[in-house]
């Protein structure tokens, strides 16, 4: 059974205009949003490793987007959050342009292939620039939920 962006993103782990004063609020918020839902072990732990992992790297693929990860047991199950944000902000982005859109994906230590096989979907959704417009056009959480579901459906 193929795992679906639309399974793991709770819609009460979807943010709309999100406002960030930087890259490291930015990402503390994401942690936030996860932990709100109430499937997250330890809310600090998961915070330390977003946050070491982006230091590795900036996950700020380009195009308006960034999607920082990782994995971790404190965790039971693969999950993710999704934000737009009120003002772009700098995430040191590949392509140097400011991020927009932020989809945190969090794994579990042991199922690093669902992971990685989760993070190339979400690249090539977020490849599309029709999809990154209708994402940040979106005016309800139902209606990014909605997005998910379709673009999922029509790149199976």
């Amino acid at each position: 059974m193929d795992i679906k962006i639309s399974d793991i993103l709770d819609p009460a782990c979807v943010a709309l205009n999100l406002e960030v004063k930087d890259k490291t609020d930015a990402l503390n918020k994401m942690v936030d949003l996860l932990a709100k839902g109430g499937k997250v072990q330890d809310r600090a732990t998961l915070g330390t490793v977003i946050l070491e992992r982006e230091r590795l790297m900036s996950t700020g693929i380009g195009n308006g987007v960034a999607l920082p990860h990782g994995k971790t047991n404190v965790v039971d199950r693969s999950m993710a959050a999704l934000a737009t944000l009120a003002s772009p902000i700098d995430f040191d982005a590949l392509d140097d342009k400011p991020v927009s859109i932020i989809l945190l994906l969090v794994g579990t230590e042991g199922n690093v292939g669902v992971h990685l096989r989760l993070l190339s979907r979400i690249s090539r959704m977020v490849g599309s620039e029709q999809f990154r417009t209708a994402l940040l056009n979106a005016r309800s959480i139902e209606d990014v939920m909605a997005l998910m579901g379709q673009n999922e459906e029509e790149r199976a």
